[in-house]
């Protein structure tokens, strides 16, 4: 019997999340929701029948599945997996800025449970071959393996990839692939009650991760973050260990710019800002300018960045770009720094903007700013993104 019904009545349910708006009853904002919970159940598909005995990395977040932040620096690849099983890896690191690996006890797949980080792989740390790699996983070395292993906690059940990169299209991407070796490989074809219960939950997922979304944003309303930030490491919650994070809301009132300014650390493998819009899907940075990275910013003489929210251009290199948003989530990272400098965000009369930033800030015409974007468009379709 067709459980079609029934899905329809769970994907429903997400309309529950709806109260965590700043407005519910603005039809601007929940249209845009709605859109927020299409865009999550697309972005479930890729894990939803995820199979640990044949394992795969997929890109659960990219250019368009966009949602709960994602970096526009990195990208991601998620797996399922059993710890108990042995899992090698083979491939090639690329050349990025880095390529790291969460082991976790659950993810934000489909068919997972959160749960904490279990240890992280710094490819870099691995032995390679002309950039070439082998890793096999599991819970004990097997006899006669020489290569390199690390080993699984039994209770692994996601590994999850991020690949940075500073100069979008120009550095080569890594390739991974992942096989289990410990089974023999076998034919599965899934049963009805095995593609009920999957669909049952691809269903449910818009709630689940539409729901982390509208939570953080709401949360970052309720202690007042406008145009101020707090810290945060997300440990245990998918974050990078070892990274700072600083997040906050912008808001832009009429007339006004906001002007970040922050201290570098000393040493930094990686930072980034960005800009998220008020359901924390992050602006689209393919055709505009809403992030920039320690390889595309520009820095002062005094050696701190500083940078421009503003709705129109406002003729400066490191101009953030809401895309007409006047309220959104902003968000810096600081990865393997020797120090997490607190930024700081205060709105400036656009007419007295100048005045307040070093003298020799260059003025960016409206053609330079066409190249710049011509660039970023093409850098970023040139990324592997699927």
């Amino acid at each position: 019997m067709s459980n079609w019904q029934g899905y329809l009545a769970t994907l429903a349910q997400t309309a529950d999340l709806l109260p965590l708006l700043s407005d519910s009853d603005d039809p601007a904002q929940v249209a845009q929701a709605e859109r927020l919970f299409f865009l999550t159940l697309a972005s479930g598909w890729f894990t939803a029948f995820a199979d640990p005995d044949r394992p795969d990395f997929v890109p659960a977040v990219n250019t368009h599945c966009n949602a709960v932040g994602t970096n526009p620096d990195f990208i991601y690849g998620t797996a399922t997996i059993d710890g108990t099983g042995h899992y090698l890896l083979t491939g090639e690191r690329g050349d990025g800025l880095f390529l790291l690996m969460d082991i976790a006890a659950g993810g934000l797949g489909v068919m997972d449970t959160p749960g904490p980080s279990l240890g992280t792989i710094d490819f870099d740390r691995l032995t390679l071959d002309n950039g070439r790699f082998a890793l096999l996983l599991s819970t004990e070395r097997p006899a006669g393996w020489t290569g390199d292993w690390r080993q699984l906690d039994p209770a692994a059940r996601t590994l999850s990839l991020r690949q940075a990169s500073y100069d979008w299209g120009a550095e080569r991407e890594a390739r991974i692939a992942i096989e289990r070796t410990d089974v023999p490989a076998r034919a599965h074809k899934p049963d009805a009650t095995e593609i009920d219960l999957h669909l049952a939950a691809l269903a449910g997922y818009p709630k689940r991760l539409a729901g982390m979304a509208l939570g953080f944003v709401a949360a970052q309303r309720k202690k007042d973050l406008w145009n101020r930030f707090e810290h945060d490491d997300w440990a245990g919650q998918g974050g990078v260990t070892g990274q700072h994070y600083y997040q906050g809301l912008f808001r832009l009132e009429p007339g006004m710019v906001l002007l970040l300014e922050t201290e570098l650390p000393e040493t930094v493998r990686y930072w980034n800002v960005q800009l998220s819009d008020m359901l924390w899907n992050s602006i689209d940075w393919v055709n505009h300018q809403s992030s920039l990275n320690g390889g595309q910013a520009g820095l002062d003489a005094d050696g701190k960045f500083r940078a421009v929210i503003a709705l129109d251009d406002p003729g400066v290199p490191n101009w953030l770009d809401p895309a007409g948003h006047c309220e959104g989530a902003i968000m810096v990272r600081w990865t393997e720094a020797s120090s997490g400098p607190m930024p700081g965000l205060r709105a400036i009369p656009q007419a007295e903007l100048r005045g307040h930033l070093p003298a020799d800030t260059p003025v960016v015409s409206p053609e330079a700013r066409r190249v710049t974007l011509s660039h970023r468009r093409r850098g970023a379709q040139l990324r592997r993104r699927w």
